[in-house]
């Protein structure tokens, strides 16, 4: 059986892609072939975002950041979900417009954090939890169970 393609991008495939990649790998990896991408990539994640999805039992260190243009022509996703308002700009149309198209707009990007250790990881949980509830949601509306 050919699994759903879902791929969930942003702008610097750090932070919040990320970590939707990784939770819904773990919460219906056996559902859908996971992905995620950056219009923008950084070249890496955030140490807070590892840490932060490692106190729930995810460990995305297999993950890697990429851009969008690693999939252009290759994959045909089912599902695309924009993360943040500039990947969902600046996203090339044959993504946006292939499968089912949502935007889940996280404004708090783990990735523009200041401040301390603590308080950079307490905000990156807060983030980490929100996409999660958004997950679980979306899975409800597939008629899925995590």
């Amino acid at each position: 059986m050919n699994k759903p393609k879902v791929i969930f991008l942003c702008t610097g495939n750090s932070a919040r892609s990320q970590m939707a990649e990784g939770l819904l790998r773990a919460m219906a990896g056996d559902q859908f072939e996971v992905f995620s991408a950056g219009t923008n990539p950084k070249g890496s994640i955030l140490p807070e975002v590892e840490q932060v999805m490692g106190e729930v039992g995810i460990d995305i260190s297999n993950q890697w950041s990429k851009s969008v243009t690693e999939y252009l022509g290759k994959v045909n996703f089912g599902y695309v979900i924009t993360v943040c308002a500039d990947a969902e700009e600046n996203c090339p149309a044959v993504f946006l417009s292939m499968g089912s198209h949502e935007h889940w707009p996280f404004f708090d990007d783990p990735a523009k954090f200041s401040g301390d250790e603590k308080s950079r990881l307490e905000s990156t949980r807060r983030v980490r939890d929100q996409i999660e509830a958004r997950l679980r949601l979306w899975l409800n509306e597939q008629n899925i169970t995590p």
